[in-house]
């Protein structure tokens, strides 16, 4: 991966494709990276095959990107989103299609509220109208990744979490600064600003991400794409998502 410097932190990407394609970023969930997210489940492949430019980075905090332990440096709208702003300053490039998944969705909104020019269209995976409402547990969720003593964790979503930290072999101490830094949730009367099309793409089984027909209700050109029989890990690769996703980006203006 190559990377550059945002705010005096390294920020790891990869960029694949034709250079000349329609440029689409791809910003991952906590606990992941962008080989996990978009890499190993065939996005960069299917999008660069559709003749796109596809960029995806490595949020600050996670993969091979710069490591803070200070919550405040994690902050979805000031720091998190700033960095994509910033990614795409470094390559150039003017205005992308951007996808984000989980937490990525939450940045992509706030990317999108406080930088419309840059973003041609939005896609919210597997983030509803939690990104409004917020997500409740974060202190447990950090405390379960922090912990030495596993066997004292007795929240399931800490230990879920702390796991898929393990298997992605996470810097622990600055996920759990992220999680509590970060998931600012965005002010609903704001989403009515979004010009861009929007697609909200969930699992009908996730229990994390929220209504996303109450979320699209509050966006003016927004709908919905439901994926059937899939929770919030598996939803990532489903064959229905990436159709979806595809057929948006071919529709869009």
């Amino acid at each position: 991966m190559e990377a550059f410097l945002s705010d005096g932190l390294p920020i790891a990407f990869l960029d694949e494709g034709p250079r000349d394609g329609d440029p689409i970023v791809l910003v991952h969930g906590f606990a992941s990276t962008a080989n996990v997210n978009w890499v190993f489940p065939g996005w960069t492949k299917l999008l660069a095959g559709d003749g796109r430019r596809v960029i995806a980075l490595d949020n600050r905090g996670h993969g091979e990107s710069g490591k803070s332990y200070d919550p405040r440096d994690y902050h979805s709208r000031t720091r998190m989103a700033e960095d994509v702003l910033r990614l795409l300053d470094h390559l150039e490039i003017g205005r992308a299609d951007v996808m984000g998944y989980s937490m990525g969705a939450w940045i992509t909104a706030y990317l999108a509220l406080d930088h419309p020019e840059r973003v041609r269209s939005a896609i919210f995976g597997g983030l509803a109208d939690a990104m409004v409402k917020g997500i409740a547990g974060q202190e447990t969720i950090a405390e379960a990744l922090e912990t030495e003593d596993e066997a004292s964790i007795v929240s399931p979503k800490g230990r879920a979490y702390r796991a898929f930290a393990i298997q992605t072999r996470s810097d622990r101490r600055a996920l759990a600064a992220c999680m509590r830094g970060s998931r600012q949730p965005v002010p609903p009367e704001e989403l009515a600003r979004l010009s861009m099309p929007v697609l909200i793409a969930v699992g009908t089984k996730d229990d994390v991400a929220g209504s996303p027909e109450a979320l699209a209700a509050l966006i003016p050109h927004a709908r919905v794409l439901p994926i059937p029989d899939r929770d919030h890990m598996l939803a990532v690769g489903d064959k229905v998502y990436k159709q979806g996703v595809l057929d948006f980006l071919g529709e869009r203006p």
